[in-house]
């Protein structure tokens, strides 16, 4: 029965990812940016339902932009969660763009790519961050770099945190786990870590006991003076904070 449940949420979330594609290429050309959010989110928040996965929010968060999201990253699941949440821009991977289905998805909802092996590209990145803050963008990031199993966070680079710098603009620090939705306790299954495959590890989610994805954001942050390197220390150990408050 396990299986056939999964295997059932398996094809609606497929089906709703196909949906997701029309709207992209039918409906979001005739709809302004704040329309586009807000079908992003409810798009989101709807694949959470489908998959039984449910969101508890804790703190506030940012209402408008300019603002830059920081979040430490367990999961392919993690730009979903946080869409649902709050809809910001995510700067990811230029692969990304190219991935059947999820591309089309992504790119729908504004992400910012970025070619992590070209420093260059990084200097760029970092200039079109600060531009889509100072017009008016929510941009989210994963400092960390790469997923990690939410029991330790890795180091946070800090190149991204210089677009916040650059464009004056606030960061808000966030926190994401995943635990049962019944016993509270941690739940691995989301984590896409190590030699997990996309597939295994969305099987393992979808045949897991049901999960709740906490979200916890934390105060505004301005630079007061600190550089970039000072800063990524200090809102990774506000992450951390977050997280074990969450508990």
């Amino acid at each position: 029965m396990t299986s056939l449940r999964a295997l059932w949420k398996l094809l609606r979330g497929l089906w709703h990812v196909l949906m997701g594609m029309w709207a992209v290429y039918v409906r979001f050309p005739q709809l302004g940016p704040e329309q586009r959010d807000m079908r992003v989110q409810a798009w989101a928040l709807q694949l959470l339902a489908l998959w039984d996965i449910h969101l508890k929010v804790l703190g506030q968060p940012v209402h408008n932009g300019p603002a830059l999201i920081v979040s430490n990253h367990i999961s392919w699941l993690d730009i979903s969660i946080i869409h649902a949440a709050r809809h910001c821009r995510f700067v990811s991977k230029s692969d990304v763009r190219d991935w059947p289905m999820v591309g089309t998805l992504a790119t729908g909802a504004g992400t910012l790519y970025i070619e992590r092996s070209n420093r260059k590209d990084a200097l760029r990145m970092v200039k079109d961050m600060a531009q889509a803050m100072e017009d008016g963008d929510v941009v989210a990031v994963f400092p960390e770099g790469t997923t990690s199993d939410g029991r330790d966070l890795l180091p946070f680079h800090a190149n991204l945190i210089q677009s916040a710098i650059q464009a004056q603009t606030p960061v808000q620090p966030m926190s994401i786990q995943f635990v049962e939705a019944e016993s509270g306790k941690p739940s691995f299954a989301p984590c896409y870590i190590g030699d997990d495959t996309l597939l295994g590890s969305l099987w393992r989610t979808l045949s897991a006991p049901k999960i709740m994805a906490v979200v916890h954001f934390g105060a505004l942050q301005q630079a007061d003076g600190r550089n970039r390197r000072v800063w990524a220390h200090d809102l990774r150990e506000e992450v951390i904070r977050l997280r074990d408050a969450a508990h």
